[in-house]
């Protein structure tokens, strides 16, 4: 690895993309990011139903052209492609936008865990995803869901103000009741440590969690999430 270690943000829309690098920065500013966008992944997926092999198999190969041009980590953030991730065989760090921060939730113990997203099928996958992760892990935590079409339209206008409102407003009153936020989308992110001031409660994104793992892994030498 280079004393500048470079980090492959493979993204399938371009909002994905500054909550990634900026964590990066924060967390591991030696990195050197490098951005690889195919804003098709997305549509044809919808296209096709899913993630059907084709995709699949277009992810690993975005996966192997970064590690083969010298990528020392890649981290995805578009999570409808995290079990390729997940799936792929090599020496270097392949992370799944969220695989981190799943692993910091069942690391924390938290008991009720609250899944924030700007659209209900976003809420509802990454309810199922994190319960499945929790389980696997054997941790033990109620985990609910709350949608936030605010956020979404905020995200869309860029309006990080509007952002940020939208999401104290929608989770303060659910505050009381859990241990813990999960911010279920990398366009949420940047709301996460305002959200966490106004919350009085921890506040867990795919992206900090990611960069936090990745200088681990790569700086220290720990093993994957």
């Amino acid at each position: 690895m280079s004393a500048a270690p470079r980090i492959a943000l493979i993204s399938a829309v371009t909002a994905a993309i500054p909550p990634a690098r900026d964590a990066l920065s924060e967390a591991f500013p030696e990195a050197q990011v490098w951005n690889l966008l195919d804003d098709r992944l997305l549509s044809d997926a919808d296209a096709r139903g899913g993630l059907d092999g084709g995709l699949r198999s277009r992810m690993a190969r975005l996966i192997g052209h970064a590690l083969a041009e010298g990528a020392d980590g890649v981290l995805l953030t578009c999570s409808l492609y995290g079990p390729v991730a997940q799936g792929f065989r090599s020496d270097r760090p392949v992370l799944a936008p969220d695989e981190a921060a799943f692993a910091d939730i069942a690391r924390a113990g938290y008991g009720r865990v609250l899944v924030v997203a700007s659209f209900e099928a976003a809420r509802d996958d990454s309810v199922a995803r994190l319960s499945e992760a929790l389980d696997a892990s054997g941790a033990e935590a109620d985990v609910r869901g709350l949608a936030v079409p605010a956020a979404m339209a905020a995200t869309r206008a860029q309006d990080a103000e509007g952002l940020v409102t939208a999401l104290i407003d929608a989770c303060r009153p659910l505050a009381p009741e859990v241990e813990a936020v999960f911010l279920a989308q990398y366009s949420l992110a940047p709301a996460g440590e305002r959200l966490r001031a106004a919350l009085g409660v921890p506040v867990v994104s795919g992206p900090a969690s990611s960069a936090a793992a990745l200088r681990r892994l790569l700086a220290d030498g720990e093993e994957a999430p």
